[in-house]
This record gives C-alpha cells, sequence and structure tokens, in this order.
C-alpha cells in the first residue's frame, strides 16, 4: 500500500515496485483516512507511508492503527527519524526517492537480519551529519557516522569503535554495513569495516587507523585498493 497526498511522489513509488518481482501494489491511498479503511478490509505486508497529509500527519496515523504492517515512512521531511525509530518503522526515506535507496529499505523485508534486540537506523542526513542509533539492552546509543574510526566483529557481535570509546551490541556485521553510506566507509576484510577518512596509512595486508594495524582479506584486498585508488599493488 503507498499512502500519499502527492501524485507525483506515488508514481515514483510505483515505478520504482514494478522493477522488483515481489512487490506488488495493492493500492494507493491519498490520506490516512482511506487507508485505515482499506487495512480493516485487505491484509497489506508493506506500507509505504507519507508524513505530512491533510487530515492526520502518517506517523499519527501508525500510532492509532493495531497490528500494523511493515513500515516505510516515505517524506520531503528531515525532522522525523527519531520519531519514526521509535515506531519501529523498516526504514525512513527522503524524497527524492532514488532507486537504490528505495531498493536497500525494501531489501530489509526480503532478507531481514536474523538477530532481534538491536536495532541500527541511519539518519537520513547529509553524511558528515549523519547518525546511526544502535541498541544496546534496553539502552539507545547515538553514534555519528563521522566519529566511527572503525568497526570489527566477533560471531554475532560487533564493536564500534570511537575516540571517546566503544560499542559492543548483538548485530551482524553484513546487516550493520547496510546501514552505513558506501562512499565512507569499506569493509576489509570478513571481520572489520573502516571509516575510508580515518585511514592514515596502508601496506599490502593491513590498513592502519588510530594506531591499529588492521588485517585486510585475501578476498577483499582488489576492492580495497581500487577503493583507495592504489594500482601498483605490487610496490607495497
Amino acid at each position: 500500500m503507498i499512502v500519499d497526498d502527492e501524485p507525483l511522489a506515488i508514481e515514483v513509488l510505483k515505478s520504482h515496485i514494478e522493477k522488483i518481482e515481489m512487490l506488488e501494489v495493492t493500492v494507493c491511498c491519498q490520506n490516512a483516512f482511506e487507508a485505515f479503511e482499506w487495512l480493516n478490509r485487505k491484509k497489506i505486508d508493506l506500507l509505504f507511508l507519507d508524513i505530512q497529509m491533510p487530515g492526520m500527519k502518517g506517523t499519527d496515523f501508525l500510532r492509532n492503527i493495531k497490528n500494523p504492517p511493515r513500515v516505510i515512512l516515505t517524506t520531503a521531511y528531515r525532522d522525523y527519524a527519531l520519531e519514526g525509530y521509535e515506531l519501529d518503522v523498516l526504514d525512513y526515506l527522503v524524497k527524492p526517492v532514488s532507486f537504490e535507496r528505495f531498493f536497500k529499505a525494501v531489501n530489509k523485508l526480503l532478507h531481514p537480519p536474523h538477530e532481534t534486540g538491536t536495532i541500527a537506523f541511519k539518519h537520513p542526513e547529509t553524511p558528515s551529519e549523519g547518525f546511526i542509533y544502535v541498541k544496546v539492552n534496553k539502552k539507545i546509543h547515538k553514534i555519528l557516522l563521522s566519529d566511527i574510526l572503525y568497526t570489527d566483529s566477533l560471531k554475532d557481535y560487533i564493536t564500534i569503535h570511537t575516540p571517546t570509546g566503544n560499542i559492543t551490541a548483538k548485530h551482524t556485521l553484513t546487516a550493520f554495513e547496510e546501514m552505513l553510506p558506501e562512499n565512507e566507509f569499506l569493509r576489509i576484510h570478513r571481520s572489520f569495516i573502516v571509516s575510508i577518512k580515518k585511514i592514515t596509512g596502508f601496506t599490502a595486508s593491513t590498513v592502519e587507523i588510530a594506531g591499529n594495524e588492521l588485517p585486510i582479506g585475501r578476498n577483499y584486498r582488489q576492492h580495497v585498493f581500487k577503493v583507495l585508488n592504489y594500482a601498483p599493488l605490487k610496490d607495497i
């Protein structure tokens, strides 16, 4: 279901959905009241919900429906990330929604992470202003993307290293990687993701960050040096 009062926004989402074989648009509604009537009659698996709509905001609508489907918020405003997180939405898309960002959000529904109790949510700001939330036990930690040095993993746990301290949470590194902007973070090993800006040096087998030598996995080596724009690998 798509709920949005802007016809152009609906058409953009419909165009994206048509590219995903497992998705089908059941109905498009222009306000929360129409959506409420439909949800009472038909089961919906995924709801694309605009926030600023006449009559009732999407977030208020979501608070007042029982057993809601999985929800992806869509909005032209960047100020509702925390509110969306509190409502346990699948993702938060800022208009205009690119297909790449749309696909990343939908992929969380089609291939959800296996862990429970830990949630990472990327704030839809520019990369330099972005942050994530990581839930550890009952406490939610806010981490600026610009503060992350690197992240390592051990089985089902990750440790996020920052200049002010480390946070360990039950989460897979692959699921965490999906929350990070690709142009700022780099997977160098099955157990390590690093901030590209924080790299201070490297060899043929290691990357240096904050005085720590981190291993480059053999299967990641070619991609790592491509991203670092270093061609003559035999020289190092």
